[in-house]
């Protein structure tokens, strides 16, 4: 089997709840989704989508994934899509870094390994634990009463984990999660993740305000140092994200014990190829792990759903379901959150099936 064709769309995604506020001020409305389909000569087609949250979040723009994929598309016309770790060579050798232009073409051929073989994603990433697992609900930021408000609506859906938006004014951030505490049973999880807002100081006066309360501290400053140094004063524990971008800083904050949780997110870490040895890797370290991606729709949520499911239950601490914080479906079979659960595809490849007279016409066509 070889790739023959690779087309590439853009979507635009609103947001249901109008908007996503975090640290720093960032907001965002809505996003550009960009879909890759990666066609055989043996007639099979995978999909796959990369969706920054925005330009600010991280080393990644929506508008830059075409062009990254034009750079490297035609590198993989004639290659047997099967062979991930061969294409992900390719990749590596003809542009180095910008994993969040890699990471769709690499799902893409997992959808198409496992059409291939006949097998779900997950069973492909080291075989299914699970059949659903449980989520987070993302709180955007706000006042400390409309936060409140917000966990309130999400537990009526079923949602029993909670990311709170912070790194702000730590005043404003004291008043915010003990706002939430406060309409939080016993047994839900708390995360107050800063999204690397706050400088040293700051984390450390919320943190010591927080003291003995029921909750996880996430990335509350910009470097694996300044982390290390909030942790100093803190016995909350701790989850990395921003700083864990490859294998190297994933050992290095293990070797400092920089936390107990860490966040893999899919597009950042390159596709499910990279992402799986990250995923092994914490396993074998006895590190639990947030397991999602930047933002997307369906297919990313399908995506990010073969591999919890392929992922050992005790080493799973949470993530989210994308689908159900925008206004555009893209496969109606995609898996839906039920009572704040999300079930793992049980098809071939990620086992949905995309609409795609959604994705109008290609901005990019590789052959």
């Amino acid at each position: 089997m070889k790739i023959s064709q690779i087309d590439v769309y853009q979507v635009d995604y609103k947001l249901l709840d109008q908007k996503y506020a975090w640290s720093r001020g960032h907001v965002v409305t809505s996003f550009v989704s960009t879909i890759i389909r990666i066609s055989t000569d043996e007639g099979l087609k995978g999909f796959a989508e990369a969706c920054p949250l925005g330009s600010a979040y991280m080393d990644a723009f929506a508008q830059g994934i075409p062009s990254g994929i034009k750079e490297l598309g035609s590198l993989l016309i004639g290659r047997n899509p099967c062979q991930t770790n061969v294409i992900n060579d390719v990749m590596d050798l003809a542009l180095g870094g910008h994993n969040y232009i890699k990471s769709p073409l690499d799902i893409a051929c997992w959808d198409i390994f496992g059409q291939a073989t006949g097998v779900p994603v997950c069973s492909l990433l080291g075989g299914q634990y699970v059949e659903n697992f449980p989520l987070y609900r993302a709180i955007s930021q706000g006042s400390a009463e409309e936060m409140a408000k917000d966990i309130t609506r999400f537990r009526e859906q079923g949602y029993r984990r909670f990311q709170l938006k912070v790194g702000d004014d730590p005043s404003e951030d004291i008043k915010r999660v003990k706002a939430a505490l406060k309409v939080i049973p016993k047994g839900d999880i708390l995360v107050a993740d800063a999204n690397t807002g706050w400088l040293m100081h700051e984390a450390v006066r919320v943190a010591n305000a927080l003291a003995g309360e029921d909750l996880y501290l996430e990335q509350p400053c910009s470097t694996l140092e300044e982390c290390l140094d909030v942790r100093e004063h803190t016995d909350l524990p701790m989850v990395l994200d921003e700083v864990i971008t490859g294998v190297g800083s994933l050992l290095k904050a293990y070797d400092e014990r920089a936390m107990e949780v860490v966040n893999l997110k899919i597009s950042r870490l390159g596709g499910l190829s990279k992402t799986k040895k990250m995923r092994d890797l914490c396993e074998s370290l006895g590190i639990a792990m947030t397991i999602e991606d930047c933002w997307g729709g369906d297919i990313t949520t399908a995506t990010i759903a073969h591999l919890v499911g392929s992922t050992r239950a005790e080493f799973y601490f949470t993530s989210t379901d994308f689908n159900s914080y925008n206004d555009v479906h893209l496969a109606e079979d995609a898996p839906l959150r039920k009572e704040g659960w999300l079930d793992v595809p049980s098809k071939p490849g990620l086992g949905i099936r995309v609409n795609e007279k959604m994705l109008g016409k290609p901005i990019l066509t590789i052959k």
